[in-house]
């Protein structure tokens, strides 16, 4: 049995806020839990009105202080927004409350539009290509046999707390270093997946053993929409192609109700390229799910698959993820 995990977005509905978001995010961890599920990840976004995780660290406290064993983390904390000592603390933090739970998952991306971006790292001064020597002094915060930190200071809470940290990417960049630093590595296929299988033969290939892993380990994102039947999941995905829509036209907005019909939405155009950013996407029955997924699975040979699902109704939000809990749990019994 591949382990499967949920990545969130919190999505916030037209007709919701984002109290209601955090709300359905920590019912739909309780239930998840209760399904198997391995971890619950929360994504930072910024400048979105339809995504409510941008203080990522605290609905990760949120989540964790609901549940029980599951764990808990980041997809990702997007890190050159943020001084490598302030997440060390933050997730030294979660790790001292959670002890045991907590997942740092961490993305170079801005994980918003330019001028978001710019508000985000005034004083900063970096533009992301400094990522591995932040990754560094992160870790060495954490670990200060490494000697990488700033000299003279160090993180409380956070030192000497054994944080796994994921490097999360939708290209090589990420899918190297991991390699490189021997940490486990998550591609966002669910948005980005024209470089899936190039960047998983960069990780494999390039992975030398550390003493936070043995092996490769990789996670691939996926978006699934489950439903009782094919037409029930297709008119549900007609949220999340929405969402996809707006964001190529460069709009930002609330996660729109289901239509019966995306033809007279977009052009032929828009369609093709909603589809191709949409291509790790599986929508349908139990079967179709399990049939889809089976395919996806010995192309990639995926370690464990992260779940999204930006679906507008909350009980079937919560059915669709129970359905795919049910296929990986039939099928590590057959």
């Amino acid at each position: 049995m591949v382990p499967i995990s949920i990545l969130d977005l919190a999505p916030v509905i037209v007709g919701g806020t984002p109290r209601d978001s955090f709300k359905r995010s920590l019912d739909l961890a309780q239930h998840a839990e209760k399904w198997g599920y391995h971890r619950y990840w929360l994504a930072e976004h910024h400048n979105m009105p339809g995504i409510a995780s941008s203080a990522t660290s605290l609905i990760i406290s949120h989540v964790a202080s609901g549940t029980e064993k599951i764990r808990v983390g980041s997809g990702g904390i997007m890190l050159p927004n943020h001084a490598p000592l302030v997440i060390a603390e933050q997730f030294g933090t979660l790790e001292s409350l959670y002890p045991g739970r907590i997942d740092l998952g961490l993305g170079r991306a801005p994980g918003s539009d330019q001028p978001a971006m710019r508000a985000l790292r005034r004083g900063l001064g970096s533009d992301g290509n400094d990522f591995p020597e932040m990754l560094s002094e992160l870790r060495g915060y954490l670990d200060p046999s490494r000697e990488t930190a700033v000299p003279g200071v160090r993180a409380i809470p956070g030192e000497g707390l054994n944080i796994p940290i994921w490097l999360l990417g939708s290209s090589g960049f990420s899918a190297q270093l991991a390699g490189q630093l021997g940490l486990p590595f998550a591609f966002a296929s669910h948005f980005a997946p024209g470089y899936l299988l190039t960047a998983l033969e960069l990780y494999r290939g390039g992975f030398r053993p550390s003493e936070a892993l043995e092996k490769p380990y990789a996670m691939v994102g996926i978006n699934i929409i489950a439903a009782d039947t094919d037409e029930e999941a297709n008119k549900l995905a007609t949220s999340q192609l929405q969402q996809f829509l707006n964001i190529i036209r460069g709009r930002t907005g609330l996660l729109n109700p289901p239509v019966d019909n995306m033809e007279a939405l977009w052009t032929a155009q828009e369609k093709m390229y909603v589809q191709q950013q949409l291509s790790y996407s599986i929508v349908g029955s139990k079967e179709t799910i399990r049939q889809k997924l089976k395919q996806v699975q010995q192309e990639t040979k995926a370690d464990e698959w992260i779940v999204a699902a930006q679906i507008y109704d909350h009980e079937a939000r919560l059915k669709s993820y129970q359905i795919v809990a049910e296929i990986m749990q039939e099928s590590a019994s057959s």
